[in-house]
């Protein structure tokens, strides 16, 4: 993590505790991720296999994914965070998916904007996030945090849509 601090392990929002995501939380996130359009869903092996491959990389890298959960609650609906993706760790890309009874409820923008500050504070200049042109909501949850479309590629599923975010390095003083 040369140059960089750690994201914190931690956020709280007025409606959300946004922890770490941990082997622990592997069958929330296979629920999660069984929701992907057009994916196979994951046995619990499989899903806990990729939690600990997150895990692993966090160790590695200082960026994470966060399990959320509402306040009072111990169950996880989703997950926000950075990952290296398409543009890499010194410009990592915002993440986030929910289960689909949670949309509509400004959850998604809620934990962005909560995540977003915390990137700033382990020094980086700038985010990434990439979504497919269909995703409206997604567009929607970015640009209220502050992402402006940067540009697009085409692969085998359509168009990516590349959108960035401009941080502020935390003060050293």
């Amino acid at each position: 993590m040369p140059g960089y601090e750690p994201l914190a392990r931690e956020l709280l929002t007025p409606r959300l505790r946004l922890t770490v995501l941990g082997v622990a939380d592997a069958p929330a996130m296979r629920g999660i991720w069984a929701e992907r359009p057009g994916e196979a869903a994951l046995t619990p092996a499989q899903a806990r296999d990729r939690v600990s491959q997150r895990v692993t990389e966090c160790e590695l890298t200082g960026i994470h994914c966060f399990a959320l959960r509402l306040h009072g609650s111990a169950g996880v609906f989703g997950y926000c965070g950075l990952v290296t993706g398409r543009t890499g760790l010194d410009e990592p890309e915002l993440a986030y998916e929910l289960l689909p009874h949670m949309h509509n409820h400004g959850y998604a923008t809620e934990a962005a904007s909560a995540v977003i500050p915390a990137a700033a504070a382990t020094g980086r200049s700038r985010l990434w996030s990439t979504v497919r042109a269909w995703n409206t909501p997604s567009l929607r949850v970015l640009a209220k945090n502050g992402f402006t479309r940067d540009h697009s590629e085409w692969d085998d599923h359509g168009e990516v849509i590349y959108l960035r975010r401009e941080l502020r390095p935390a003060s050293t003083t």
